[in-house]
């Protein structure tokens, strides 16, 4: 039977989960707060495909690290301080997560989601029409000093026990894997399964395969509010003898019966809440509990670089991302705790710059002139995982946000289980670790 499925949110993550519902014949409606063209989250990013991440945000020494790094405003990890109770539960939660156990319990899940995401990145490049720049030689990740390479190995080594294959590399074997590019480095480490693509070519193939699919944008529109259906409650009563009664009282599920928003009033069989950075707010309005934080990125992209590499690569120290993409090169980085703020912070970049010149010794500052950067707001949850499922609070609705730096990696495998979900299917993996109501 055919379901008409409402998806607030037109990032990766909303238009995967439009793509994998379109197909199955359902009628899709995406809402977007922003202007068509608008390049959010989405498009700026880093384009890497990483089965290599299978350790969420939230993991031991994580809060060590990030206070050591939160005092320098141009390092790879900064909060802004600031008066905030929510920032203030999120860090707290965030502590809580980042132990070994919990880890341990992850990173299977990040693993194989993350392999099934880029199984379907090939079935849709392989379809006509749809050429984003995927590119499958794998991620290298540079280590500056003997130390950062001795550490990466450490973490090569669980990779290989975890079925995610990695290649300690010393200098010379890195500079010949890309020999396109001079680098300073220790070593590096391959991962041969991780790719990258184009994240603005991507993004505009998907959404072209959404509209020949028949669904519908609707830009520019921001939700306001919610309503519900009453509350009610079912009345059971049981007899065990003349004397003894017991009634209980079952309380029946709420629906959302219209989102109301600033083009309209709309309405639909499941609503599916895809908001990145902007959920928690909408959440809120529900009486939901989603803790989140967005964190800023930022992203310089050279359309002519003086070397261009041909695989992509993290520079493990400086936490900085390089892709080639196309002729292109992009480089990016950064988490920025600031709150809902999309102002461009020209410290951050500055970080940013002068980070990749001590990887990179062929390149210069002049290199980077009159680059415009680009930013993003990621959204974070305090464990690190995304929230994806049903909310037991409503009958129709779903929520699919929390990604953090791996959105568009985990986009299609998202918007494939979101499909399962909203079918009433068995999802194809155990969906309980994400659970939107694990903070409720």
């Amino acid at each position: 039977m055919a379901k008409d499925i409402l998806i607030i949110g037109g990032g990766v993550i909303g238009l995967s989960t439009a793509y994998y519902c379109a197909r199955r014949g359902w009628r899709v409606t995406v809402l977007d707060r922003e202007a068509a063209g608008h390049e959010g989250c989405s498009f700026g990013n880093a384009g890497m495909i990483v089965p290599s991440h299978f350790v969420p945000l939230a993991a031991p020494g994580m809060v060590a690290l990030g206070l050591k790094w939160m005092w320098n405003p141009e390092s790879p990890f900064y909060i802004q301080p600031r008066l905030d109770a929510d920032l203030f539960d999120w860090g707290f939660k965030f502590w809580q997560a980042s132990t070994a156990e919990r880890v341990e319990r992850a990173a299977p899940l990040l693993r194989d989601l993350s392999f099934a995401s880029r199984a379907c990145f090939e079935e849709f490049a392989a379809q006509p029409g749809n050429d984003f720049g995927l590119t499958t030689r794998g991620l290298l990740m540079l280590c500056k000093t003997q130390h950062g390479l001795d550490e990466e190995a450490k973490f090569a080594a669980r990779a290989n026990q975890l079925g995610v294959p990695a290649q300690v590399l010393d200098a010379r074997q890195a500079a010949a894997l890309d020999p396109d590019i001079t680098m300073d480095i220790a070593g590096a480490v391959l991962f041969p399964k991780d790719a990258h693509l184009t994240p603005g070519r991507f993004m505009a193939a998907l959404r072209a395969q959404c509209e020949a699919a028949g669904v519908r944008f609707i830009w520019k529109t921001e939700v306001i509010k919610f309503t519900l259906s009453p509350e009610s409650y079912t009345v059971t009563k049981a007899r065990f003898s003349r004397f003894h009664e017991r009634t209980s009282f079952k309380r029946k599920e709420r629906r959302i019966e219209r989102v109301i928003a600033t083009t309209g009033e709309f309405s639909a069989d499941e609503v599916v809440l895809c908001g990145g950075s902007w959920s928690p707010l909408l959440a809120r309005e529900l009486g939901l509990k989603i803790p989140m934080q967005a964190g800023k990125g930022y992203s310089l992209t050279l359309p002519k670089p003086p070397q261009l590499p041909r695989l992509c690569s993290i520079c493990t120290e400086a936490r900085l991302a390089v892709t080639p993409m196309g002729g292109a090169l992009r480089i990016g980085g950064t988490m920025e705790i600031a709150g809902l703020n999309e102002d461009i912070n020209p410290v951050r970049v500055r970080g940013i710059i002068k980070s990749a010149l001590k990887y990179f010794p062929k390149f210069a500052e002049a290199d980077f002139e009159g680059m415009q950067p680009w930013r993003g707001l990621r959204p974070c949850s305090p464990d690190g995982l995304p929230y994806l499922g049903r909310t037991a609070k409503f009958a129709n609705l779903s929520v699919a946000t929390g990604h953090a730096m791996m959105g568009l990696s985990l986009g299609p495998i998202t918007g494939k289980l979101m499909a399962q979900v909203l079918a009433g299917e068995r999802p194809e993996f155990d969906l309980s670790l994400l659970s939107p109501d694990r903070y409720a």
